[in-house]
């Protein structure tokens, strides 16, 4: 019986060490992206603090006041103390405006209560007055004609006129019939003309 003898081949390589290559290789290419990211926000941030510090020295330069600048700085001072000042002149005349309106309309009050209380006063005086006329009409009409022809004789011929317009027309009539002939024309003149000049129509 013969024995056959293998042919020496090639050597099989063990299953893990293609993958395990793989992962290495995965594994480096991931730090070197990193890497170059990291490279990447450091230059990133270097040319940033740059462009801050060029700002800040552009910023710095630019704040720097001339004459010119600081002179028209101070005329907006100048402008806004002005109308600072004007504003409470302002206001001041407003709150004088204010309490000079209050002393007027308190015045004014004051002035209608009182022109109220000489309209019931003059009401009043007028009623007391009218009372007083008619109650001493009545008196001369209860005298006898003689005596009252006797006392309108020593009146004022306005006032003794103003009393006999008052009474009845018979006891006026008695009463004119006992005076002089002078006094009862007079009368009769000032009676006729007290209502001379009223309009007819």
């Amino acid at each position: 019986m013969k024995t056959s003898k293998k042919k020496p081949g090639r050597k099989r390589r063990a299953p893990g060490r293609g993958a395990l290559f793989m992962i290495t290789t995965l594994l480096l290419g991931s730090a070197v992206i990193r890497l170059g990211d990291g490279a990447g926000h450091a230059f990133a941030r270097a040319s940033s603090a740059q462009d801050e510090a060029s700002a800040t020295h552009a910023t710095s330069q630019s704040c720097e006041t001339p004459e010119d600048l600081q002179l028209m700085l101070t005329a907006f001072q100048d402008r806004e103390a002005r109308l600072q000042e004007r504003e409470l002149a302002l206001r001041d005349r407003m709150q004088a405006l204010r309490v000079a309106d209050q002393e007027i309309e308190r015045k004014m009050a004051a002035l209608t209560t009182a022109e109220e209380e000489l309209r019931q006063t003059l009401a009043l005086a007028d009623t007391a007055a009218e009372d007083d006329l008619t109650r001493l009409t009545k008196v001369y009409e209860n005298m006898k004609p003689k005596q009252a022809a006797a006392l309108f004789e020593e009146m004022d011929p306005h006032f003794a006129a103003g009393f006999l317009a008052r009474m009845r027309p018979e006891i006026a009539a008695a009463v004119m019939a006992g005076l002089s002939p002078g006094a009862a024309h007079t009368f009769s003149v000032v009676l006729a003309g007290r209502n001379a000049n009223v309009p007819s129509e």
